[in-house]
Order: structure tokens, then C-alpha cells, then sequence
């Protein structure tokens, strides 16, 4: 037990500390968040600036933790190329000292329709490792040619979990659902012209499924769904 002056200290102020110390300025890192929730920190980039950034990273590396940062720029991305980070530039995401995937580690599908929504899977694949997870992505078996789906389908059956990523129209995800006992995580992806403009054809197509067996995430959210993942499934040992 954490002890302060007049004895234990509540609850909130020991969360509060336990972000405080080694926190670089304008960001209060949730180090003990892995351990609370089990699902740590991860940094999305999008809206901060190349010197938070860089703080952030400093502040991982000082400590001797592993990061995980989503939703990079291609100006970030050029500019923190000096670190020693794994960069993805599709997936938009770069980790720092990533673990290696414990052996015995939960198995995980991640299914794309298509190529294009290949930055939302690989983000949802950078971060499913991230946490622990044995991830095998299976690229564009969308189902303009059902055929691709049905070639690997053995394979993917096989899967505790599976994650589904689709834009356009999204059928994959009812077609996948009424094919395999997994539950299927939805994520629809902004991919798509027209009425499938900005995903919210695909967010319909998940949310109305008649096939049972599908939760769904926010549009492109990989990185949503490889946490929810985590957390269905069992840790290892």
C-alpha cells in the first residue's frame, strides 16, 4: 500500500501520481494503465505537434517502456525518422521497443476487403502484436470475387476472433459472420465515393447485419478494435 503522511493515500491521488513523474510538458502519461486495464497508453498522433511528439518518445525510452503511436502525419512521420522507432507509413503508426508476441499468445484473424483498406488492418495488426497477440492479416478477399474468401476460409475458420475491415458497401461482414462460429469485430472504413463516402455506408452495413455475431468499432478505428480483441480474449498462461 501507498503511504502518505497520514496514511494511506486515496485512490484517485495515487492515479493521479502514478502519471506525474517522467511526464514530458503538456502530456500526463497513464503509465499504469496496462496494468489497470489491460490495454496501456497509446499515443494518437494526429493533433500534436513534432516537439510532443518527440517528448512523448523520450519519455518511453527513458523509462524503458514500449510505445505505440497511430494516426501519424507524413510531415511526423519525416520528422521523427531520426528516432529509433518501427515506422509503418500505411498504417500510419510507429512503435518504440515493441515486445515480441509471447509464445502461447491468443490467435487473431484480421480479414481486409479489399487493398485499400489495408492502412486500417495494418493499424489494427501493428497494434493487436502491440498487446500480445498472435495477428495473421489475410489481404483484399472481399466479395466481388467470393472466391478469394472461400480459398482461404479454412484457414481463417480457425481463429478464436476475428477482425473484419471493409469499406464501400461492407458485405464482407455479414458474408464472413454467417460463414465462421468467431464473433466478428466489425470496422468499416472510410473507403468509397458516392453514398459510400466517409464510411458511413459500411458503418450502416455492420450496425444492420441480419448475420449474428458482429460488434462493431468506429470508422478506421484498427486500433479500437485490436484493444476490444485483447480484452475477449484470454491473456496467456
Amino acid at each position: 500500500t501507498e503511504l502518505g503522511r497520514g496514511g494511506a493515500l486515496p485512490a484517485r491521488q495515487r492515479l493521479r501520481r502514478a502519471g506525474g513523474p517522467m511526464s514530458p510538458p503538456h502530456t500526463v502519461i497513464d503509465w499504469e494503465r496496462g496494468a489497470r486495464t489491460g490495454v496501456p497508453e497509446v499515443v494518437f498522433a494526429q493533433s500534436k505537434t513534432v516537439e510532443q511528439l518527440r517528448a512523448i518518445v523520450e519519455a518511453h525510452h527513458e523509462r524503458g517502456r514500449a510505445l505505440l503511436m497511430t494516426r501519424l502525419t507524413a510531415p511526423q512521420i519525416a520528422a521523427l525518422a531520426d528516432l529509433p522507432l518501427d515506422i509503418d507509413p500505411l498504417a500510419r503508426t510507429a512503435t518504440l521497443a515493441a515486445p515480441e508476441v509471447p509464445s502461447g499468445a491468443p490467435r487473431l484473424g484480421i480479414v481486409t476487403a479489399g487493398t485499400s483498406d489495408l492502412p486500417v488492418a495494418r493499424e489494427a495488426l501493428h497494434a493487436a502484436r502491440f498487446l500480445g497477440l498472435d495477428a495473421v492479416l489475410y489481404e483484399d478477399l472481399g466479395v466481388a470475387g467470393l472466391w478469394r474468401l472461400q480459398d482461404r476460409l479454412d484457414e481463417i475458420a480457425g481463429f478464436p476472433l476475428l477482425i473484419a475491415v471493409a469499406g464501400m458497401e461492407a458485405a464482407l461482414f455479414s458474408v464472413l459472420a454467417g460463414l465462421v462460429r468467431a464473433p466478428v469485430i466489425a470496422v468499416p472504413t472510410s473507403v468509397g465515393y458516392g453514398v459510400s463516402e466517409g464510411g458511413k455506408a459500411a458503418l450502416s452495413s455492420a450496425l444492420a447485419s441480419c448475420a449474428p455475431g458482429i460488434v462493431t468499432v468506429n470508422i478506421d478505428n484498427g486500433f479500437g478494435a485490436a484493444a476490444a480483441a485483447r480484452k475477449f480474449l484470454p491473456a496467456p498462461g
